[in-house]
């Protein structure tokens, strides 16, 4: 519901929400664009998502609930099934003659009010809440299914004890290990784990046989977490029904093992990319939970802003060369190729991939998966590619000299290439493309643009207000130009012009305060090297990457540290948060 331009500058004047010049401001460049000046306010980070809901409730007269410290019955609590909870922000929280009282991000959707209303046979009182109190009532129906997994994982590993009939190293047939995945408590036990994976956003589980025991853990925003813990009987029924979800080999023990499977519900499609690993108590599995839904990501919720998102689009709209996404494994590179693929994929364009192994399966994309037993390997899916008209190739990975060769070949000659490659900077990527052996005109004349990146956990509501000391700034300066960084926090509006960094606000967790609760989710941090002459001509004179990056960071490159730091000054992390995830 669009807000009318009176009403909201009334609010916000008086809930001293924004000063009156930057909203002057917003204000002008809102008439000069012909946009909506909420839009506005938005994208310069005047205001929050949340801060136009309360907005709207004002002007549509909806009571504001905060559900942060509120104890929510069970019984109320699942009126509204917890997957309509997540997916559309709706918490039933208080019920009274009246009727019933649910918080809601969007008081207006009549149409998710009026399904509960029909379910429940009540009344619906619709009331706005802000993103923390949904993120915080959420975990309540988290804590119920997990104590319902517990219950669930104690019943069935009983029953497996009294179904094992197996001795102590007794080598298992391929037939009894069939039947052995398809009893129902190990089926039970491997479908709630996939579930509360799914339902926690962990992006790997690791499945980790020991002496005594099975250790589940979860990854959550890069971080392994302790899940649970089974009995060691456990350990053949899971990684039997996980081969067969997979169709692997179930006799063999010897050598890893690769595959996937998909779980498919009316909620969600998740992909789980497979891996198993022999070890010296059993085969270990990690799993890697690809979530099918790609589209609703943006450049921008991503954490690419300013400057540095320009580049990027003007890069976009070149029709030949070469765009590289470079980082660490489980830096989001190809999240972010995909992303840029989502932008490109216009019907206008044919795009194919080679790429090992298909993480996201996209619409109207050509995709291909590397097989090297059979000899498709990039270099040779990627020479069956260029003869396939494409406008635009995606190569999942750089990794030979042959392949980089084919993708500078494919830039040169009317194609636009994306790929990925591992390297520690933008600058790095450069030298690493010599020493695979590619010449450094080819270099020169076909790379547009490198991204480099990594990714850091976003602070929720549990953080702590702080700023830092005169030594502390010292020592973060000798790694990083806070000189630019504050240029750029003024220039992106984030600071006022007379702003110092004795001004900026930093934020860490409060202490006591559990790490899954202080920090949700993740974003980029990123720099963002653009080829231009003077550049090529260090290239060509084979200059070091240290001696390329001081020389992209003098022509005003901000580095990922510095990127990091400018997050910071946001509270979108902390600075600890920051130097973690650079120097790892």
């Amino acid at each position: 519901m669009p807000i009318e331009v009176g009403p909201l500058k009334k609010f916000l004047l008086d809930a001293r929400l924004i000063s009156k010049s930057d909203l002057e401001i917003a204000e002008q460049e809102s008439i000069e664009k012909k946009t909506r000046l909420e839009d506005v306010l938005l994208n310069k980070g005047l205001l929050s998502e949340d801060d136009i809901r309360q907005v709207k409730a004002y002007v549509g007269g909806i009571p504001f609930v905060d559900l942060k410290n509120q104890k929510i019955p069970k019984d109320i609590l699942f009126i509204v099934p917890e997957p309509l909870a997540r997916k559309h922000n709706i918490i039933a929280y208080n019920k009274t003659p009246a009727g019933l009282e649910v918080a809601m991000l969007d008081p207006l959707d009549l149409e998710h009010i009026d399904f509960i209303r029909k379910s429940s046979g009540l009344k619906i009182l619709p009331r706005l809440t802000d993103t923390e109190s949904i993120k915080k009532t959420l975990l309540l129906y988290q804590k119920s299914l997990k104590a319902e997994f517990g219950d669930i994982i104690q019943k069935e590993t009983l029953a497996i004890k009294n179904l094992a009939n197996t001795k102590s190293g007794e080598e298992v047939s391929a037939v009894e290990l069939q039947k052995l995945a398809e009893d129902l408590p190990v089926i039970r036990i491997v479908d709630t784990v996939l579930s509360h994976a799914i339902m926690q956003k962990a992006s790997d589980i690791h499945i980790e046989p020991f002496e005594k025991e099975v250790l589940i853990r979860y990854r959550l925003d890069g971080v392994l977490y302790d899940a649970m813990v089974l009995p060691k009987e456990t350990a053949s029924g899971l990684v039997a029904r996980i081969k067969v979800l997979t169709n692997l080999r179930l006799d063999e023990k010897r050598l890893p093992q690769d595959g996937r499977f998909k779980i498919q519900n009316k909620d969600q499609n998740v992909s789980f990319r497979v891996s198993t690993l022999p070890t010296s108590f059993g085969e270990k599995i990690v799993m890697r939970l690809l979530p099918d839904a790609t589209s609703d990501l943006t450049l921008e919720s991503m954490g690419f802003h300013g400057t540095d998102l320009e580049k990027i689009q003007e890069a976009l709209k070149q029709t030949t060369g070469m765009v590289l996404v470079t980082g660490p494994t489980g830096s989001g590179k190809s999240t972010t190729v995909y992303t840029i693929l989502n932008i490109l994929n216009t019907p206008g364009v044919n795009i194919s991939t080679i790429e090992d192994p298909i993480e996201y399966q996209m619409p109207r994309i050509n995709q291909t998966q590397v097989k090297p037993e059979i000899g498709l390997t990039f270099a040779g899916g990627l020479r069956a590619l260029v003869r396939q008209d494409p406008d635009i190739i995606m190569v999942g990975e750089i990794r030979d000299r042959e392949t980089a060769g084919l993708a500078i070949n494919a830039a040169l000659t009317g194609h636009l290439v994306l790929s990925t490659l591992h390297t520690n900077s933008a600058a790095g990527t450069l030298p690493r493309l010599l020493d695979m052996g590619v010449e450094p005109f080819l270099v020169t004349s076909t790379i547009k643009i490198v991204i480099a990146q990594r990714l850091v956990r976003r602070l929720t509501d549990e953080k702590e207000e702080y700023k830092l000391t005169e030594a502390e700034l010292a020592d973060i300066g000798k790694h990083a130009d806070l000189t630019a960084v504050l240029a750029l926090l003024k220039k992106e509006r984030i600071l006022k012009m007379t702003d110092t960094w004795q001004d900026v606000s930093f934020y860490r967790p409060k202490a006591g305060v559990d790490e899954k609760e202080a920090y949700t989710g993740r974003i980029c941090i990123t720099e963002i090297l653009t080829m231009n002459r003077a550049l090529r001509d260090l290239i060509t004179e084979n200059k070091t990457a240290d001696e390329l990056e001081e020389f992209a960071k003098k022509a005003g490159m901000i580095s990922m540290l510095e990127d990091g730091i400018f997050k910071a000054a946001q509270g979108i992390t902390s600075i600890e948060e920051v130097f973690r995830a650079v120097s790892e």
